[in-house]
């Protein structure tokens, strides 16, 4: 039996499977860094929010003034924030999401969203792939 031409199929599949792999791997990585990215932006974003913080009532008990957030006012300095730094320019569709906020009156909370566009396989998802990020910062005052 003559196997030769068997051989250069086999080895051509196996080249195919290799390179399948390793776009996979590297659509995969791609994403990964961009959503790490995303969460480091959206961690100075919160800084940022939970330093806005007014003076709030008096606790009676340690006789001192305690932060105050306003989810509106948290909203509006996490987009400013975004506008302002270089590092938000990377992101393609970029936006402050609708859970951007303080649910407790001391925690800023910030949602951003981008698209990312994995190398290799962007012609598969044109839109790019939606990531989101949270993160949250508290404003605490202390002597």
């Amino acid at each position: 039996m003559d196997e030769d031409g068997q051989m250069i199929v086999l080895i051509i599949g196996y080249v195919l499977l290799a390179l399948l792999v390793t776009t996979l791997v590297v659509g995969i990585s791609s994403v990964y860094l961009e959503h790490k990215r995303l969460l480091s932006l959206a961690d100075a974003a919160s800084l940022a929010a939970a330093g806005s913080y007014t003076l709030g009532d008096v606790d009676t008990a340690r006789g001192s003034p305690s932060a105050s957030l306003d989810s509106e006012r948290v909203r509006n300095v996490a987009n400013d924030f975004i506008t302002r730094t270089p590092a938000s320019r990377r992101f393609d569709d970029l936006a402050v999401t609708s859970g951007t906020g303080t649910p407790d009156g001391s925690t800023a909370v910030v949602v951003l969203r981008a698209a990312v566009h994995p190398p290799v396989v962007n012609f598969l998802v044109p839109d790019g792939i939606s990531i989101e990020a949270t993160s949250t910062a508290r404003s605490r005052l202390t002597r």
